[in-house]
């Protein structure tokens, strides 16, 4: 029979066993609830709209949920159903290579607002095979070309932008988009704003009805048609003409310069637009000495009365990194970020959006 001290000795040795092994458990259990509650608190959004950005969205949306708990999901499904898909409230921001009309805004029934993210242009790409240096063409000759009233390449008033190059007697044959969407917007509204034939006619759209030339469908088909056709002009985005080593025209802007669409050139397009508090104007047309004249925004269509103020607040937080830390990386996808003093504009703005929001979330005394 054991003895009285073996038997305390057992008992101690078990007593010490069981909470050292409750210990543990209960470690686990909270260990277990705390990432339980972290993965609550991850919030998700979903948004949809413009495919021009969508490259650099979503390397954005996969960097920042490795900082913050905001998972991003976004459609590319186009400019024009991201205005639709806000307006009706089917997601919680949209994305658009073209400013909402008033029309738009007067039908979501509440205040969108329009966030410039980076800057987009347009690129007018060709293939004659004769031309060694870029071709140069001003807007009242595009417009003419893209009219149907300059049908060959050596045309007068080509030969006049571009003296002594050699222009082949070869008929014109225009490229244009098949399908609407935001680059036959800017394209579109450059022309109007250049060309009062252009604004009589065609106008600036979405879904251009074209007097002349054969439809591709998205940037990808125009590039792959001019490609492949020799005598063709016609617009696409201008990272689609980089990524295809497309040549691309020198446009003459306001100022009467021939400009290409480089990161400055383009950037320099926002500069000149302060006086914009709105920040929903394009930048097509402007006056800078150095602008690219087919230049616009694109922006994240936010609806914050609808969104709520915590799901505002933490898109706004995402939005304020996209536009500081983010830049480089949409520098290094070949994306323009917004100059430095338009930055500030939007962040300016970001901000007081973002005390309203935190204000309506204050209790009541």
């Amino acid at each position: 029979m054991p003895s009285t001290r073996w038997c305390a000795l057992v008992g101690l040795l078990c007593t010490s066993l069981l909470v050292q092994s409750c210990a543990p458990t209960d470690a686990r259990r909270d260990d277990s609830s705390t990432a339980v509650g972290a993965a609550r608190r991850m919030m998700e959004l979903t948004g949809a709209g413009a495919t021009f950005p969508y490259p650099l969205y979503s390397r954005w949306f996969n960097e920042y949920a490795q900082l913050a708990p905001l998972r991003i999901n976004y459609q590319s499904i186009g400019s024009g159903a991201g205005i639709r898909q806000v307006v009706t409230g089917t997601v919680d921001f949209g994305a658009s290579d073209v400013p909402m009309s008033d029309t738009e805004l007067a039908a979501a029934g509440e205040p969108i607002l329009h966030i410039p993210m980076i800057i987009g242009a347009v690129a007018i790409t060709y293939n004659l095979p004769e031309l060694t240096a870029p071709l140069r063409l001003s807007g009242t000759v595009l417009a003419d070309i893209f009219l149907g009233r300059i049908t060959r390449w050596n045309d007068a008033r080509i030969a006049a932008d571009n003296p002594g190059a050699p222009l082949p007697a070869r008929d014109i044959l225009v490229v244009h988009r098949a399908d609407g969407g935001g680059t036959s917007f800017i394209f579109s509204e450059y022309l109007t704003a250049v060309s009062p034939e252009w604004a009589r006619g065609p106008g600036r759209s979405r879904d251009v009805a074209w007097p002349v030339g054969i439809g591709s469908r998205g940037n990808e088909g125009v590039a792959g048609q001019v490609k492949q056709v020799i005598g063709t002009i016609g617009y696409l985005e201008v990272v689609y003409a980089r990524q295809n080593h497309l040549p691309v025209v020198h446009v003459r802007n306001r100022a009467g310069r021939f400009i290409s669409p480089m990161p400055f050139e383009i950037a320099s397009a926002a500069i000149d637009a302060a006086a914009d508090t709105s920040l929903r104007a394009t930048l097509v047309d402007a006056a800078g000495l150095h602008a690219y004249p087919l230049a616009s925004y694109t922006w994240m269509l936010v609806a914050p009365q609808r969104l709520g103020a915590t799901r505002t607040r933490m898109l706004l937080e995402f939005v304020r990194w996209a536009l500081t830390d983010g830049s480089d990386i949409a520098s290094r996808m070949g994306y323009v970020p917004l100059p430095s003093s338009t930055a500030v504009r939007v962040l300016n703005q970001v901000d007081r959006l973002a005390a309203s929001q935190t204000a309506t979330q204050a209790p009541r005394r």
